[in-house]
């Protein structure tokens, strides 16, 4: 079971539901240290005084804000324990909305919320509501001495609470939006075909993270004392001339790869080139290429052919 890591209760009118929230991520990253290459110890950091050009104890360090250039408020514990707000233990439901009408822009973190011991019956009660009613409840808490925005909604019989970003937090896209230029409907017609190539339903354990497997190869071979030398770095291949011929180009490789294979001759792969491999494993998304010989990478292509 994880750790709790936000205890409270969710309130929507004069329903009370006493609740836990939990971190519903568990990241794959690898992990690395800064260490000393002569013993391998760790690098520790310490706390400057910039001015005094020396360490400064943990005593004598404080929160502040800085109003004008130079200019701070210092703050203590109890200065944040009184902006607390009514509701500080508390999601409290504003609405009900179709979760289909907010902007994923919005998501910045998803959390688990189970019920505390004895609620049992009133979490079930708001799950199967807000499950058959087919909205979510948008949400005000406090986390981390910040108020947040929030969206409780129901997965396989559980809450989950996906903190948001304020609209004032999201940043216009006005700048970023390209000027008017004219799209030809043949053009169209091509991209259109080519998305509807790359259609299918959503699928999370398609996608994997090839770069930590590349990478946790390369630490492998390195703890066993081989030699890891960086790929090449490969020509890109040549930019067709116009946007009509890569989106043919585009779009009539995605019906070779779908067409039935008749079966692929071993000298079509042992004739090419190690740069003409590396794209076509690139092209078959092998995790690890950058690091295999000629022959590995004729053995991986053929595997997946």
């Amino acid at each position: 079971m994880p750790r709790a890591i936000w205890t409270g209760s969710i309130s929507f009118g004069l329903v009370n539901v006493p609740v836990r929230a939990y971190s519903a991520v568990a990241e794959h990253g690898l992990h690395f240290h800064l260490v000393h290459r002569t013993d391998d110890s760790r690098i520790g950091y310490e706390k400057i005084c910039r001015k005094e050009d020396k360490q400064v104890p943990d005593d004598e360090i404080v929160k502040a804000f800085e109003y004008a250039k130079g200019k701070f408020v210092y703050m203590a514990d109890e200065d944040f324990e009184a902006a607390k707000v009514e509701g500080f233990r508390t999601i409290d439901i504003h609405d009900f909305v179709p979760y289909e009408q907010i902007d994923p822009i919005y998501f910045r973190h998803t959390y688990y919320v189970g019920p505390q011991e004895g609620a049992e019956k009133v979490y079930s009660l708001l799950v199967r509501a807000m499950d058959e009613s087919g909205l979510a409840g948008i949400t005000k808490f406090i986390m981390r001495d910040r108020q947040n925005l929030g969206c409780l909604r129901v997965r396989d019989g559980v809450l989950l609470l996906e903190q948001m970003y304020f609209a004032d937090e999201i940043r216009p896209l006005a700048d970023l939006r390209p000027k008017k230029a004219r799209v030809e409907r043949d053009e169209l017609e091509l991209a259109l075909q080519l998305i509807d190539s790359f259609k299918g339903d959503f699928d999370a354990a398609k996608y994997k993270d090839t770069y930590r497997d590349a990478l946790a190869n390369v630490i492998e071979a390195k703890r066993k004392g081989k030699k890891v030398h960086a790929a090449a770095e490969t020509a890109e291949e040549g930019q067709p001339p116009d946007l009509m011929e890569a989106l043919r180009e585009s779009l009539g490789g995605k019906r070779r790869a779908a067409s039935p294979r008749r079966g692929r001759s071993t000298g079509d792969l042992d004739a090419k080139t190690k740069d003409e491999l590396l794209r076509l494993a690139k092209r078959a998304n092998i995790a690890g290429r950058s690091q295999m010989d000629k022959s590995e990478l004729v053995q991986a292509l053929r595997a997946v052919a």
